[in-house]
């Protein structure tokens, strides 16, 4: 099978949205959510890398700068990443993904936990992978 987005667009997505899943909210007391827990190890917070609209937005244009059937593409490799369809299930995939009275796919692709890990998988079920691709040797 091949792929209409570039590789090296995929591996772009994957390398920001590792960094979007790396952040951590703030632990501020006005933005901490009152019921959840709040750290009390201010000498590690320097250690935290906050949540930053920039790397949202990044991938966010990254992926409005693909076609439409380019980002359904994406949004049917994270799902083959995530279990949701097997690789036998691409066309399945590949149909649900594109249709027009679901959710929109950019909404769902920034809503997806750990889309980094799903793209990685999903890239290696069809034998492919971002090894070597934007690196500086």
């Amino acid at each position: 099978m091949e792929l209409e987005t570039p590789i090296d667009m995929i591996c772009r997505i994957i390398v920001r949205a590792r960094e979007w899943d790396a952040q951590v909210p703030s632990n501020e007391p006005d933005e901490v959510d009152e019921d959840g827990p709040v750290s009390t190890d201010d000498e590690y917070d320097v250690m935290i890398d906050e949540k930053n609209d920039s790397v949202e937005a990044e991938i966010e244009a990254a992926l409005d700068d693909l076609a439409e059937d380019q980002r359904a593409e994406i949004l049917a490799l994270a799902w083959i990443g995530n279990g949701t369809f097997d690789i036998s299930d691409w066309d399945e995939a590949m149909s649900e993904a594109a249709d027009p009275d679901s959710d929109p796919i950019l909404e769902q692709l920034m809503d997806m936990p750990m889309l980094a890990a799903y793209l990685d998988a999903g890239l290696e079920a069809f034998d492919l992978s971002c090894d070597g691709i934007g690196q500086i040797d």
